[in-house]
């Protein structure tokens, strides 16, 4: 039997060390958990709360994501709608039944473990382009007018008012991720980051896969060590033989996510060269888009998994960016998202297309979390709150009221999903912050212009 030293040990650690100073971090193993705490004379620990979201820029088009609304006409920036309507009539707030549109189609496989929410608004603070504060001030702690000499109501977010909390035994507190390779800043920092340490001070994101896999497995002093999983299967093979079968299996599957990952990038950067030597021409940007997304999801979900960091953030695409984006195997050329949303008589097919994309790309994350076992029987989903959202309620209008909102996991137990929760007209989108601060156990009576919960979520 191992000594109880080395569990203690083990589990503190948390890493296989391999050639070259690389480290893998280790996913949550009941093996060296339980060993660890009955060495301490303790419980089995519980499993570490986390707090994720999935930023849409540009909005979506309501037609194919709000229920009732698949007739909707398609606007010039011309009015807005909070009025639920389901087969002509006025639908009061409260809790109903999922209805599956095309756009939300993908998430009936997890039905029970995600929630739609609508009805939720913010107010634009009249000072900037519409777009600036989509993303920027998604997340902010502050009401529309609070911060004196600024055009923008933002200060610290919520990812990091949240990791004050959670996030003070993780390598890293929060983790800010970004799918825009765009080489050209054509638009401000506020167009392009959700994530802020306070007013005017960014919390820059990743947008290299690359450099996030350096970040998450210490490998960037080391490039030429490419594929870790290798390089630390030698301390991987002794640890498993002291591991249950049960563990076994989930170590393999772990290690396996890993390679995969590491097999992405190794051909995106084959194509990279490749292309360069052809002299493809290409847009500005040169990752696949549909690679590029799935990437930095599951980065995202492995640094949850292994413990880097409690609190992630990934915006799928930048606010008002007009270079020309390659979306493989979705549209039949490059498109300036931003741009089709200003003319969806024309484009509505391909938005609906990229719709769909974005919410099949959260539910395949959302599945993926489900399907990691963690402490106590439950799964990193359970343990996670983990919310899809926009800051537009439709790209073409440039509303800031009903919100597209999709909020997946189980908050530790805390949260009852499974519905589609319509919130009363004026409902502030800071109730829902309010209330997943109070869910991760951080005593907040108010959050920016919050007037309370939504109790309709609480388990």
């Amino acid at each position: 039997m191992m000594k109880n030293t080395n569990a203690r040990s083990l589990s503190r650690r948390r890493f296989l060390a391999g050639a070259g100073g690389v480290a893998l971090s280790l996913p949550w193993l009941e093996s060296f958990t339980n060993r660890c705490d009955a060495a301490d004379g303790k419980q089995p620990s519980e499993p570490a709360q986390r707090l994720a979201f999935f930023y849409l820029p540009n909005g979506i088009t309501r037609r194919g994501f709000f229920p009732g609304e698949g007739d909707r006409a398609l606007p010039k920036f011309a009015g807005q709608n909070n009025v639920w309507r389901f087969e002509g009539k006025s639908v009061p707030a409260g809790i109903h039944p999922w209805t599956f549109t095309p756009t939300l189609a993908p998430l009936h496989k997890v039905k029970d473990k995600v929630s739609l929410i609508t009805g939720l608004d913010r107010i634009f603070q009249h000072g900037t382009d519409s777009h600036a504060q989509c993303a920027s001030c998604f997340l902010t702690s502050v009401a529309p007018f609070e911060v004196k000499g600024s055009a923008y109501p933002l200060a610290r977010t919520l990812d990091h008012i949240v990791s004050d909390s959670i996030g003070k035994t993780t390598p890293y507190s929060t983790l800010e991720l970004s799918c825009n390779d765009h080489k050209n800043n054509i638009e401000s920092i506020y167009f392009d980051n959700m994530s802020w340490y306070g007013t005017g001070h960014v919390a820059p994101s990743m947008r290299n896969p690359r450099q996030v896999y350096d970040r998450l497995f210490g490998t960037q002093a080391n490039t030429r060590f490419r594929n870790i999983t290798d390089l630390a299967l030698g301390n991987a093979r002794q640890l498993q033989r002291r591991l249950s079968t049960s563990d076994r299996q989930k170590f393999d599957e772990y290690f396996e996510a890993i390679r995969t990952i590491e097999k992405r990038m190794d051909r995106i950067d084959a194509m990279k060269s490749e292309l360069a030597a052809a002299k493809v021409k290409r847009p500005a940007e040169h990752l696949p888009r549909n690679e590029y997304i799935h990437l930095m999801g599951d980065l995202m979900v492995t640094a949850l998994q292994s413990g880097v960091t409690n609190v992630g953030t990934l915006m799928v695409g930048p606010e008002r960016w007009t270079t020309p984006t390659n979306w493989e195997g979705i549209l039949d050329k490059p498109h300036s998202h931003h741009g089709m949303t200003h003319a969806p008589h024309i484009h509505v097919e391909n938005l609906l297309k990229l719709d769909n994309f974005h919410v099949s790309a959260f539910a395949r994350l959302v599945e993926r979390m489900d399907s990691i076992e963690e402490a106590n029987g439950t799964t990193l989903l359970h343990n996670t709150i983990f919310t899809l959202g926009a800051g537009m309620g439709d790209g073409t209008t440039h509303q800031y009221n009903d919100l597209p909102l999709v909020v997946a996991g189980g908050g530790g137990g805390k949260l009852k999903l499974g519905n589609h929760i319509h919130c009363k007209t004026g409902t502030p989108l800071a109730n829902l912050w309010l209330t997943q601060l109070q869910v991760l156990g951080i005593n907040q009576e108010k959050y920016a212009d919050s007037t309370g919960t939504i109790p309709e979520i609480l388990a």
